[in-house]
């Protein structure tokens, strides 16, 4: 699987994950996106041995779009950080069927993680398990009786996206954990990291990266 590298420099690489590849290692054992980004250095720069690649966050396996990763560690430790302070700018892109209530707006939930399944749950009103949650979200386009959200996490937590749009009845496309009542042929979900805006770990200027829209038919009505 070539690697879509959207920036690169000798501190960070910014790639445009497709949907169904996984970031970081798990059980199943499948190759992941830090794998290909080792084996893209170790190729461009015929690096022997080990390669340093930190994941600075992470995307949903079905999910696809803008990941950065640090190539050294002092960017890692830097970047992180960032992360943690919330001072990066995530735009996402997601395709729900229902048109929302209101064309903007902004959602607040508390979110229980259920580990052993999997899956997170979205309360309205606070709750001592879970963690405050809170996204804007805007309605970009209408096309082929689908809209197309713009979605700014504020928070980064387990499926906060999913969950909090299927809360408001706008399930996402294909999503079947929650809530979608058929899947995407290639069993991908219509959410993208559309954007990222974060500051450089050296050069403490800002960077804005972009990721183009797969090439799956559920978003052939919004890549024009």
């Amino acid at each position: 699987m070539a690697l879509e590298v959207l920036f690169e420099d000798n501190h960070v690489l910014v790639v445009n994950k497709p949907a169904g590849l996984l970031v970081h290692g798990d059980e199943t054992g499948d190759i992941t996106l830090a794998d290909l980004a080792k084996e893209y250095i170790r190729e461009k720069y015929n690096k022997p041995g080990n390669v340093f690649m930190g994941v600075v966050h992470r995307l949903d396996r079905p999910v696809s779009g803008v990941v950065l990763l640090a190539k050294t560690s002092k960017a890692l430790t830097r970047l992180n950080e960032l992360f943690r302070s919330k001072k990066t700018q995530k735009t996402y892109w997601a395709i729900v069927s229902n048109r929302p209530k209101t064309e903007q707006g902004t959602l607040v939930h508390w979110l229980v993680k259920d580990s052993s399944r999997n899956v997170t749950k979205a309360y309205s009103k606070e709750n001592p398990a879970g963690l405050r949650s809170e996204l804007h979200y805007k309605l970009i386009n209408v096309a082929g009786g689908k809209h197309l959200l713009g979605v700014n996490p504020i928070t980064g937590r387990p499926h906060q996206i999913r969950v909090q749009l299927a809360s408001m009845k706008c399930t996402i496309l294909g999503d079947l954990k929650y809530g979608a009542p058929q899947p995407l042929p290639d069993k991908s979900i219509a959410l993208h990291a559309r954007q990222l805006v974060f500051e450089h770990p050296t050069l403490k200027t800002p960077v804005t990266v972009s990721a183009p829209l797969p090439e799956s038919a559920a978003w052939a009505p919004f890549r024009s």
